[in-house]
């Protein structure tokens, strides 16, 4: 699986101590302000007024994700609702995975031929060309069993729908070295 966000939102009647502990959780586990927004609402129920806070937070470490939505659970109690999380795919992430498999496919194609020269006592010289023929991406499946609504999916199936998957082929000529222009070069 490639580097994915993670969308934790966290809804919460909240006083604003709490939500300053929210606020300083970020400068402790070292999470970009940026990757924060905070939307407060105040309300007047009858003599009182109630804030209303919820904190989203965009992630691309699940083990990070983890770790604070359980420590805001531990510091915040029953204060803090966590919602599940919404799991997405950046743009870059797909492209750098595209890339990646790009350059897999060709590294593989690269010891095949070497070593189907091996087999023939040639030694493999530098490509002519290479050429992506097809590339594919694919995202993960949903089970036909399954409610589309997320909030029916475990953590390992929202996982899962949320997998992009890659594909490469590519074709190569290289160059045939024999036996001879290896012993040339040597003298």
């Amino acid at each position: 699986m490639t580097k994915f966000a993670v969308n934790a939102k966290l809804f919460n009647v909240v006083k604003m101590k709490e939500l300053q502990k929210v606020r300083h959780l970020r400068c402790c586990v070292h999470w970009r302000e940026e990757n924060m927004t905070v939307t407060e609402d105040f309300s007047r129920l009858e003599n009182t007024y109630q804030m209303e806070a919820e904190v989203c937070i965009i992630f691309s470490d699940f083990g990070k994700m983890q770790n604070v939505c359980n420590l805001l659970i531990e510091k915040l109690g029953t204060s803090v609702t966590i919602s599940p999380p919404h799991f997405y795919h950046t743009p870059e992430a797909v492209d750098t995975l595209r890339r990646q498999v790009c350059v897999a496919a060709v590294g593989n194609t690269r010891r095949k031929a070497q070593e189907v020269c091996r087999l023939f006592g040639q030694s493999l010289g530098k490509p002519f060309l290479i050429r992506e023929e097809e590339a594919k991406e694919w995202g993960g499946h949903i089970d036909s069993n399954l409610s589309n609504t997320s909030d029916s999916l475990t953590m390992q199936e929202r996982i899962q729908n949320a997998t992009v998957y890659a594909s490469c082929r590519v074709f190569a000529v290289f160059e045939i070295k024999g036996k001879e222009n290896r012993r040339n070069k040597l003298l």
